[in-house]
């Protein structure tokens, strides 16, 4: 059993929601807070409809239903926080504002709370060090949609004490998880494999090798994937895609980190994917 029995949760968006639904079905009380009432409310609302979905699906109960909700605690104030033992950080990707909650959080919580940050790209070490308990500091990588998700890669930064990895560790197991321990690095392990890939499938198009419905069924059939990279870099952004091999290409200096050039053509011309009508395919 985790020793972990309430988590405070900074963000109320998809992963923050998300990670809320997992704690509270779990038998953990969850505290989220965002800026707004009105966040707060709609990440409420998000859970209590995936809730729904699973009551009709009969996984769960209607008397489990409630018991979840009655586990999840919302407001507007970081003080509400207090009472946590661990601290997620899910704001959206941007580490200026990362930054700047950690270290608000970080003022006001009591020495042994241990604080997580749910990034998929920032430096853990760097995210570490701009805080008091850089020891108590560690990367908690939620896959969307959070409840769905069986894995949560746990990201070591290079001050991160071996209590909270294994603290952190029993929590994910808690939570229904199977978590894989990584080492700080640009994307960790999943995305640092998996967008190269995506990124190889743009060449293979521009290359004109076969069409997008052929590159996608040959990964699905050939690899058990359940979808094809093109239609997944539909659904991430091609945008988001093209970030991230930007920051690969920067920080490891290696040319096999190279953007393919149509990818940056079609994020120039507004074609981002689903979120946009147009990507690869038409939506």
């Amino acid at each position: 059993m985790s020793s972990i029995q309430t988590v405070g949760i900074v963000g109320a968006g998809t992963m923050g929601n998300g990670i809320a639904q997992a704690c509270a079905v779990s038998g953990i009380r969850a505290v989220m807070v965002d800026i707004s009432e009105a966040a707060v409310a709609k990440g409420l609302s998000t859970i209590e409809k995936s809730l729904d979905r699973l009551v009709s699906k009969e996984k769960i109960s209607d008397a489990d239903k409630a018991a979840a909700l009655s586990r999840i605690t919302t407001s507007t104030d970081y003080a509400a926080l207090q009472g946590a033992h661990l601290v997620i950080e899910a704001a959206t990707e941007n580490e200026a504002l990362k930054v700047k909650i950690l270290q608000q959080l970080d003022g006001m919580l009591a020495p042994e709370v241990i604080v997580a940050t749910n990034t998929s790209s920032i430096s853990i070490t760097k995210l570490a060090a701009a805080t008091q308990r850089a020891d108590r500091f560690i990367g908690m990588h939620f896959f969307n949609p959070v409840p769905m998700m069986a894995l949560v890669e746990i990201i070591r930064g290079l001050q991160t004490s071996d209590a909270t990895h294994d603290a952190v560790k029993a929590l994910a197991e808690a939570l229904g998880k199977t978590p894989i321990t990584v080492k700080n690095a640009p994307g960790f392990v999943v995305n640092r494999i998996l967008v190269p890939m995506i990124n190889e499938a743009f060449f293979v198009l521009a290359e004109g090798l076969a069409s997008p419905d052929d590159i996608d069924a040959g990964m699905k059939l050939g690899c058990n994937h359940p979808i094809g990279p093109l239609a997944l870099a539909d659904m991430i952004g091609l945008d988001v895609c093209l970030a991230v091999m930007d920051v690969y290409f920067a920080e490891f200096n290696d040319s096999k980190y190279r953007p393919c050039p149509l990818l940056k053509e079609m994020v120039a011309a507004g074609y981002l994917g689903r979120k946009t009508g147009r990507g690869v395919y038409h939506y």
